[in-house]
């Protein structure tokens, strides 16, 4: 009969903080290189030029419809062996190409969301359609889009967690060598399920408190 031992917690703590920190790390690098991947990809989606909204479309659904894990090892094995990236920049690229298919579709529904009549009366005024896309649309785009690319944040915290398969540093790894060491599955496994919580929960509080003050601000 399995008898828990929580002792294995305090004694590794300064390993699951060190965790933590990689896992948060990873998933601000892939953001922050997914940002603009996604912000170009959703202004492509809306773009006249069919071929291009074409290409556009094809990205974002075929990034949308791999599952992460056969993205992250084809990267880690193939492009990152090309290109020696490496285990840990392999992980970033395969987080951020796959979450820019998602911040695309974010882009794409904030500026389909602005009125029409926004756009016609921008290029009424003399504006062209790149002046009034940065001038008139996107600014009233990033409002509504704001909230999701936030949320995206805290997705891409626990996609981080697949990361571990190719050998990189984050929480989960660690977790997975303290329960070869300790035989302490259950103990070790529900911990790091508490930390990934707490990552993400405490996000989502933040993350709510600053759409309340910009809507404050905006209004």
């Amino acid at each position: 009969m399995y008898t828990a031992n929580w002792s294995v917690i305090p004694q590794n703590l300064p390993l699951f903080l060190e965790g933590v920190r990689l896992t948060l790390t990873i998933s601000a690098l892939s953001l922050v290189l997914s940002l603009p991947i996604g912000i170009f990809a959703g202004l492509c989606r809306v773009s006249r030029n069919r071929v291009i909204a074409f290409l556009s479309a094809c990205y974002v659904e075929f990034f949308r419809g791999v599952p992460l894990l056969v993205l992250l090892i084809w990267i880690f094995f193939v492009l990152g062996r090309f290109l020696r990236l490496g285990s840990y920049w392999s992980a970033i690229v395969g987080l951020a190409i796959f979450s820019g298919a998602f911040v695309a579709e974010v882009v794409r529904a904030g500026i389909q969301a602005v009125p029409k009549g926004q756009m016609e009366a921008a290029r009424a005024s003399g504006m062209t359609y790149i002046q009034a896309m940065k001038l008139v649309i996107l600014p009233q785009a990033i409002r509504k889009v704001l909230p999701p690319l936030a949320s995206q944040f805290i997705i891409l915290i626990k996609d981080s967690s697949l990361v571990s398969v190719i050998s990189v540093v984050d929480l989960t790894l660690i977790g997975k060598n303290l329960v070869a060491t300790t035989f302490r599955s259950l103990e070790v496994w529900s911990f790091i399920a508490l930390l990934y919580f707490v990552m993400t929960f405490g996000l989502s509080k933040i993350i709510a408190l600053l759409e309340r003050k910009f809507r404050a601000e905006w209004q």
